[in-house]
């Protein structure tokens, strides 16, 4: 019911928009000259009284709605969850609202019946004060803005200031969903560091969390288990991997990047750069693919052919064709820096006699390091965060290794294997996840930092 209504709001701006336009002009008898504001600012004004305030009632109860419902039902049936444990108690209701609404279960019965008749019954008569509620709340905004507009009435300014709001509301949404997301791993990651010690897991040579089980108090591991949780095999996996990534897409994306900039012609370039672009809309499960079925056989042929031992599944070959998926970040990002330069520094540089490579080298370059910097820091941070190749070509084995013709695993991939299906998060397997997580953090924003020091620093320099 929430997307109908939300449905209806989009045709009730559009109506409420030509509505104060119209309103501006026949006040202004079409001769916009004597308004404060041009009609389409008293337009977006009778937007923001009507509909907008009924948009955000939606969205206040989408948001808070099922809790309530699903509170109301507890109450209801309490008598009937006394003898059951919370996590009994959540299946029901989970059972009982798939019932109501379409959904398939294993089984049920007359309690789950019951639960779900009740929920449609509240869903329903939420819907019903829902839909009352907007539309009189955006019928008493049009009758209220629709009366303010007048010729002398300063509409910019209040939708000015509105659009300001409005962009202050999302920056402040995309920041505290930042600290939401570091909260909830330092939180997570403290209640696995109660049963693993911190250096054990930071330090540790040996990853096996499969086999964790706890102790009896269910609050730690006995010193054997926890040495299980080792995480040096990870990072030293999701550093080969990335560094072998690295080497094959900085020289070939940076070097295509310069081509394209400053030797090739309009019509090569016009075709060149989109065809290259291609590749970064190619799914990771092709590239995976790609890395398990051709590149990997190769290289074992290619190795046992000159007496080496390569695995089937090696660093080497997931390192290899994520550095072919990471070339298009690489290459688009220098291009768009490169050719940002300004010509006058060229200009000059030919004006001194250098040649066009040592234009390019001495003075190109330099001038474009801090967008080059960020092109690689963004290239390193798919690389490390990507997880399918690694899957398909590198394998799930911990091994602690830098030979690339081993198979080894990521922290992203752990992370993965660690959550899948259904998982209580209240053992130190599942923590893990989280306190892998922290640490990817910690190291990423470390890179950051550097970067933002290295583009600081010739920023000054060139600007």
């Amino acid at each position: 019911m929430a997307l109908y209504i939300l449905g209806a709001l989009i045709v009730v701006a559009l109506v409420t928009y030509g509505l104060g336009r119209s309103k501006a002009l026949a006040v202004c008898q079409n001769n916009v000259s004597i308004l404060h504001s041009r009609p389409t600012y008293h337009g977006w004004f009778l937007v923001i009284c009507s509909a907008v305030p009924a948009f955000l009632l939606v969205v206040i109860w989408a948001a808070f709605s099922g809790r309530i419902i699903e509170g109301m039902v507890t109450s209801q049936f309490a008598d009937e969850f006394t003898g059951l444990t919370l996590p009994q108690v959540q299946a029901v209701l989970r059972d009982a609202k798939a019932l109501a609404f379409g959904g398939i279960v294993g089984f049920k019965d007359d309690l789950k019946v019951e639960v779900s008749e009740l929920y449609l019954s509240l869903r329903g008569t939420s819907d019903i004060i829902l839909l009352v509620c907007a539309a009189l709340l955006a019928l008493v905004g049009l009758i209220f803005g629709y009366k303010r507009i007048a010729a002398e009435f300063r509409t910019r300014h209040i939708v000015e200031k509105f659009v300001r709001a409005l962009l202050a509301a999302c920056s402040v949404v995309a920041i505290f969903t930042t600290i939401g997301i570091i909260l909830s791993l330092i939180f997570e990651s403290i209640r696995f560091f109660e049963r693993v010690p911190f250096f054990d897991f930071l330090f540790g040579y040996h990853w096996s969390p499969q086999s964790a089980f706890e102790s009896a108090g269910g609050t730690s591991l006995s010193d054997d288990n926890s040495r299980i949780f080792g995480a040096i095999p990870l990072f030293t996996g999701t550093f080969l991997i990335t560094f072998i990534a690295i080497a094959v897409a900085a020289p070939f994306g940076l070097m295509s990047a310069i081509y394209m900039s400053d030797y090739a012609g309009p019509t090569f370039r016009a075709y060149a750069k989109p065809a290259l672009e291609v590749l970064a809309g190619i799914p990771t499960v092709a590239y995976g693919f790609f890395a398990a079925l051709t590149i990997a056989p190769a290289i074992r042929g290619w190795g046992e052919a000159i007496g080496l031992s390569v695995s089937s599944e090696s660093a080497l070959a997931a390192g290899l064709v994520m550095g072919i998926m990471i070339i298009p970040f690489v290459l688009s990002l220098s291009d768009d820096v490169i050719n940002a330069v300004p010509q006058s520094l060229r200009d000059g540089s030919y004006a001194m006699g250098a040649t066009k490579s040592e234009t390019i080298r001495k003075v190109v370059l330099p001038a474009a390091l801090p967008g080059i910097v960020a092109a690689l820091l963004l290239a390193i941070s798919r690389a490390v965060g990507e997880t399918m190749i690694v899957v398909m070509a590198a394998g799930l084995a911990a091994n602690l290794t830098i030979n690339p013709l081993e198979a080894v695993t990521t922290v992203t991939v752990q992370i993965v294997t660690l959550l899948q299906g259904d998982q209580e998060f209240n053992s130190a397997k599942t923590l893990a996840a989280f306190a892998l997580g922290l640490v990817l953090f910690a190291i990423t924003l470390c890179l950051n930092i550097i970067a933002l020091r290295v583009v600081r620093k010739y920023r000054e320099q060139y600007d």
